[in-house]
């Protein structure tokens, strides 16, 4: 592993809220984690999966260390990524823990086939992604996952579900479009005038 030695402060001069601050301003797309195989199953929301490598096929996902995902995580060597819609926030909020929900509790309600690895996948996501363990490493509250893609479910809807300043949004790209055209382009244009 190359490691590029740096002196790091030691003073921590930005404060927590600081930093959430300003992270509430970088929109995410939210996903489902799965993790876990039969009945001892558990999965957790996330906005911190990004694709690490189209060669072999990775991505990288960061999870608190205390989250019930993590140890079942460690232990199968495998997770799922479910990349979710637009209209699937009742799914995003019962992985997120609203209504108080946890294991395998958090999957009623909606459709999941296992995956080759055992971990559930869900049945309408924009993107249902099999992974298996490359690599973990663990810094400060979380460990940050490396996980090398074993098989893609994709859907063709393509209305997604992102993360910004504290709510959920939807993005959706034909809808989307037509009101950026609306706003950027003068109307004389539009019409032909």
């Amino acid at each position: 592993m190359n490691v590029v030695p740096r002196d790091l402060m030691t003073e921590n001069a930005v404060s927590s809220a600081d930093f959430r601050g300003a992270m509430r301003h970088l929109t995410g797309g939210v996903s489902v984690i799965t993790a876990g195989r039969g009945k001892d199953i558990t999965g957790m929301t996330v906005t911190s999966v990004s694709s690490f490598s189209v060669d072999p096929p990775t991505l990288i996902v960061s999870i608190n260390r205390d989250a019930s995902s993590f140890p079942l995580i460690r232990r199968h060597g495998a997770f799922g990524v479910n990349i979710l819609a637009a209209d699937q926030l009742d799914i995003a909020e019962r992985f997120a823990g609203k209504g108080g929900l946890k294991g395998a509790d958090r999957f009623a309600g909606a459709r999941w086939v296992t995956a080759v690895s055992g971990v559930p996948l869900l049945v309408g996501a924009l993107s249902a992604v099999d992974c298996e363990v490359e690599e973990i490493f663990e810094r400060h509250s979380h460990g940050i996952i490396i996980g090398r893609v074993r098989d893609v479910r994709n859907s063709t809807r393509n209305a997604a579900l992102a993360y910004w300043h504290g709510q959920y949004v939807a993005v959706d790209q034909d809808e989307d479009a037509l009101r950026l055209a609306d706003v950027s382009v003068p109307t004389q244009v539009r019409r032909g005038i």
